[in-house]
């Protein structure tokens, strides 16, 4: 039984690893969309930059996201032995939903299908109770004014730079602002690892819980995560990136609103500044929400015609069909593991 055990829980974060890589491959146009459309960087050159930059956020800003990812199942109320597939019911949710909305091309919350996921595998093996309620509620609280904050940011800074560059020539602001834009893509990548790659940590390290990992006294609720999950973690979005999702590239560079390297300028600094936020403090928000949001913000200084609002509407339906549908996911999958196997 333990050989089977150590089995299942490796195969579980072989997994875990695995929808990290479709993390980063999925976000990879977060990363890139503007500076690609930009023409600051060519398409290749873009997903080597944003992947190292994904790669060294590994040593960035602690685990903070990654406590309160493992803390949405109550690991001190549910079984120890039904955590491994709670777990992996929650990536199969997530896993199933990234893959059928990049295949539309839409630009979805990785985070938040994981999230839905788990909700769904602990809801169908014990109940409503298995699910810490204070921590969903403070992710569906972000998950609404995360996406209210990049635009806000992204409308704002894109107004500060306007006004503090208005009189100078255009070729010249071009010029600056692609230099510029470097450093932005590169705080932006930086930011979408620190929060993404802490997700897939924060749900592995529950799978150590159940086998004893950290031992007898090890608090539940505050478990620390391994140098060895960190670097993991990082390692797969990073390759995620790297392989990046070409469908989605095109909706995020091209089908907001048409970008000049000032307003990749502008969307990547917002953007990477309200992630670096919501990462200090814990917090697990969509990287693909906030930089939609601040493209958005940066496209309406431009006047509101210029936002195609079409593309945006739809963006916004498949932000809230996430966590109910990969919920439902995680939900039908742990039902199918009883089934088969008597979990």
């Amino acid at each position: 039984m333990l050989d089977f055990t150590v089995l299942l829980i490796v195969g579980i974060i072989i997994i875990a690893l695995f929808f990290d890589f479709t993390n980063g491959f999925h976000d990879s146009a977060n990363s890139i969309s503007t500076v690609v459309s930009t023409k600051v960087l060519s398409p290749r050159n873009a997903v080597l930059f944003a992947a190292f930059f994904n790669f060294i956020a590994a040593f960035g800003f602690g685990v903070a996201v990654a406590s309160t990812i493992s803390n949405i199942i109550q690991l001190d109320y549910v079984e120890t032995s039904i955590i491994p597939y709670i777990v992996l019911c929650g990536l199969v949710g997530a896993v199933v939903w990234n893959l059928m909305t990049w295949y539309l091309g839409l630009p979805t919350s990785s985070s938040h299908a994981l999230i839905g996921g788990l909700m769904g595998g602990g809801i169908a093996a014990a109940g409503i109770a298995a699910i810490k309620i204070s921590t969903v509620e403070i992710i569906v609280i972000f998950m609404v004014l995360s996406p209210i904050i990049g635009l806000l940011m992204g409308l704002l800074f894109m107004t500060a730079v306007v006004r503090a560059s208005g009189g100078s020539p255009r070729p010249a602001a071009e010029r600056h602002f692609k230099r510029l834009q470097l450093l932005s893509a590169a705080a932006y990548s930086f930011s979408h690892g620190t929060n993404d790659a802490q997700k897939t940590m924060g749900i592995i390290t529950p799978l150590l819980f159940s086998i004893g990992y950290y031992g007898t006294s090890v608090d539940p609720n505050h478990l620390p995560v391994p140098l060895w999950v960190i670097l993991s973690a990082h390692a797969a979005i990073a390759l995620g990136t790297f392989f990046g999702g070409w469908r989605i590239v095109k909706t995020m560079g091209y089908g907001i609103t048409r970008l000049r390297p000032v307003h990749g300028f502008a969307a990547e600094t917002a953007g990477a500044a309200t992630i670096i936020g919501a990462s200090l403090a814990g917090i697990p928000v969509s990287t693909t929400h906030i930089i939609s949001s601040s493209i958005m913000g940066v496209g309406v200084t431009k006047g509101a015609r210029f936002v195609k609002w079409g593309v945006a509407r739809r963006i916004v339906a498949a932000w809230i069909l996430t966590i109910p549908i990969s919920a439902l996911i995680g939900f039908l999958a742990f039902l199918a593991l009883r089934l088969v196997l008597g979990v």
